[in-house]
Formats: C-alpha cells, sequence, structure tokens
C-alpha cells in the first residue's frame, strides 16, 4: 500500500466549486495543504485553496505543472476530459480511479455495470438514433424519460415522456447527442447513501438520508430516510458493493429508489454529493473529511451519526433568506458565489432536529 501523506503536502483538485471549496476546508484541518485547478476565475474553492490553477483542460502545460505540485490528485466533478486525466496520471496518482470516471461519465455505461453487478435498475435502452428511439419506445414504452449519456447533471439534458406521441420532440431536444431511454420507476421516495473506501479497502457508510427535488434540483435532504431496518442495512451494503468492484478510493454518492420490490439504483456519483452536507453537522467525521482521508491514504473516520438533521439547500433567490436563517440557529454554509442567479446553488443550511 503507498505510504499515506503526511501534513504539509498537497492534495491536487480538479474543479473549483462548492464541493473543492469544501474539502479544502476539510484538508486544511488535517494539516493538509491545496491546489485547485479550474479553467473559470474566481471559483469558489479559491478564497480557501493554498493555491489555484486558472487554465483549460486542454492546456497540457498548465496540467502538467499542477501535477508536479501536489502529491496526489481527486476531483470535485465527474465530466473531466480524458486527455486532461492521462497528462495529470502518467505523473501523479488519481483518486477515485479512471475507472470510476468512465463508468459514471456515460449513463449508459452506468447502467450496464449496476446491472452486471446484478442490481436492479429502471429499464433502459441506448439511443442514438430515430431508428433506435422507436425501437426502444417499443420496448419500454411510455411514461419513460430520455436524457443524454454525457453531461447531463441538475435536470439538465433530459426529456420526458408523458406518451409515445412525444418519443420525436425529446429525441429532438438531444440535439443529436448519445442518449439512454430510462422507463419510469414508480417509487414512494428517493434516498441516498454516502460511502466511502480507503485504500486498503476498508468501507465505511453515512445514514442514508431521504431526497427532495424540485425542478430537477435537490431540495431537501432529510435524515434518517424513511426506511425499515432491513431496507436501510440493503442500502447500504449496496454502496459497499458497488465500491468494491470499481475498486473505489474517496467518497461516493448513490441515489436509490425506494419500491414496493425493493431498491433500485437511479445513479452513482464518484464524489463527495450534494445529499451527504447533513454530515457537516451530524456526524463527527462529515463527507469531505471523509473523502480527504480515503485518497490521503488515512485511515477512514467514524463516520456515524448522533443527531437527525434537515438538509436544504439555498437555491437563487434564497439568499435573500440569509439574514434570517442566520438568526435561528441553524449551521449556514455559504459557498462565495458573486453572482446569484435562478437554480444556481448558493450554499446550504443544516437544521438539527430537536429532541434527536
Amino acid at each position: 500500500m503507498t505510504e499515506p501523506l503526511r501534513p504539509g503536502q498537497t492534495i491536487g483538485i480538479l474543479g473549483g466549486g462548492q464541493l473543492g471549496r469544501m474539502l479544502a476546508v476539510a484538508a486544511s484541518r488535517l494539516g493538509l495543504h491545496v491546489h485547485v485547478y479550474e479553467p473559470g476565475a474566481g471559483c469558489p474553492a479559491a478564497e480557501v485553496a493554498t493555491r489555484t490553477f486558472t487554465a483549460a483542460y486542454d492546456d497540457t502545460a498548465a496540467l502538467t505543472e499542477f501535477a508536479q505540485s501536489v502529491d496526489v490528485v481527486t476531483y470535485e466533478f465527474e465530466n473531466i476530459p480524458t486527455a486532461a486525466l492521462d497528462v495529470i496520471e502518467a505523473l501523479r496518482p488519481i483518486r477515485p480511479g479512471r475507472r470510476a470516471l468512465a463508468t459514471s461519465q456515460d449513463r449508459l455505461t452506468e447502467k450496464a455495470f449496476l446491472r452486471d453487478l446484478g442490481l436492479a435498475t429502471a429499464p433502459f435502452a441506448n439511443v442514438e438514433s430515430a431508428e433506435d428511439m422507436a425501437a426502444a419506445v417499443d420496448e419500454i414504452g411510455a411514461p419513460a424519460i430520455l436524457k443524454t449519456r454525457r453531461m447531463g447533471y441538475d435536470g439538465k439534458g433530459q426529456a420526458r415522456l408523458k406518451t409515445t406521441d412525444d418519443a420525436a420532440d425529446a429525441l429532438a431536444a438531444m440535439n443529436g447527442a448519445p442518449a439512454i431511454l430510462e422507463g419510469f420507476v414508480v417509487f414512494s421516495h428517493e434516498v441516498s447513501v454516502i460511502g466511502a473506501r480507503g485504500l486498503d479497502g476498508a468501507v465505511a457508510c453515512f445514514d442514508p438520508g431521504e431526497n427532495v427535488h424540485e425542478d430537477g434540483i435537490l431540495r431537501t435532504t432529510t435524515v434518517p430516510a424513511r426506511l425499515t431496518a432491513s431496507q436501510r442495512t440493503d442500502a447500504v451494503l449496496l454502496a459497499a458493493r458497488i465500491l468494491t468492484a470499481l475498486d473505489y478510493v474517496g467518497v461516493l454518492g448513490v441515489e436509490l429508489f425506494v419500491t414496493e420490490t425493493g431498491l433500485i439504483v437511479n445513479e452513482i456519483a464518484p464524489r463527495v454529493h450534494n445529499s451527504g452536507h447533513w454530515t457537516q453537522n451530524g456526524c463527527q467525521i462529515d463527507q469531505f473529511e471523509q473523502h480527504i482521508r480515503a485518497v490521503a491514504g488515512w485511515p477512514l473516520g467514524d463516520g456515524s451519526r448522533h443527531s437527525d438533521v434537515v438538509m436544504e439547500n439555498l437555491i437563487g433567490a434564497d439568499m435573500d433568506r440569509v439574514p434570517e436563517i442566520a438568526k435561528s440557529g441553524a449551521a449556514l454554509h455559504l459557498y462565495g458565489k458573486a453572482e446569484v442567479k435562478p437554480g444556481r446553488k448558493m450554499g446550504h443550511v443544516n437544521r438539527i432536529v430537536q429532541g434527536s
């Protein structure tokens, strides 16, 4: 096993958004430095990182300088160009590894991976042409949802089919991008498990949280989720199975639908996850420190929950409520984004449920 990083060594983070910001804060608590690589200027993580590289992902010289300045590299989002990863991996280890990225970057690859693990998913079919679309609709029917295979997030890159008559319009909305048609799943609610795996193969999972979305964006996560004891065990074991199959190092988010026939995997995210923000105030070791521990080669921490928590995302004009929230005694986490936009995640608030 590779030697663990020592305090004073440096972790590189690809991406400078709010997840990178919170990872950098966690690393600093452990005495580790962080260098961030982000194409956009003035990113949230730059305010708390030791050093920021502002350059495009096709800038080989900047990527090389970045990789040589750190001891290990991780990332805060999935859609990093393969060529950039090639440059970095020739110089420094990337954790989680490339297999996890390749799996999650393509929804078809992800669904096939989960199916081959024996896990339940929504029915799905590849769509790259009108002929594929016709065959997929014949097989899966409607209602269904057509999603771009790559680059979609927070409800983007998706088109719903209420009936089979919507097929042509849904396909046109993809603008020629390869897509995947997913059958509609009847579920009572969505939950997610935030799991971690260390370099030594040890696995630790946080309690499942229950998620509510609005307009395709996560609005709240509540812990504990409405699950039976057996469902809770199944969710954690399922996440551990995915982590082990990917030979994963770091934190992974697994979104699940709760149905009458069992848990169905919606998607996986190879990074710290929005639905795990509750851990910052509900656990001694939160998801950000857990990820830093894993990629640094440290032992995983105890992620057991000491409080019930409701996490609420602050989106767009929710920032007008910040003074009121600040008076409430809840834990406020703001991302330092300069411009408020509709649908933009500006921060989140964690509320401890009294009596927990």
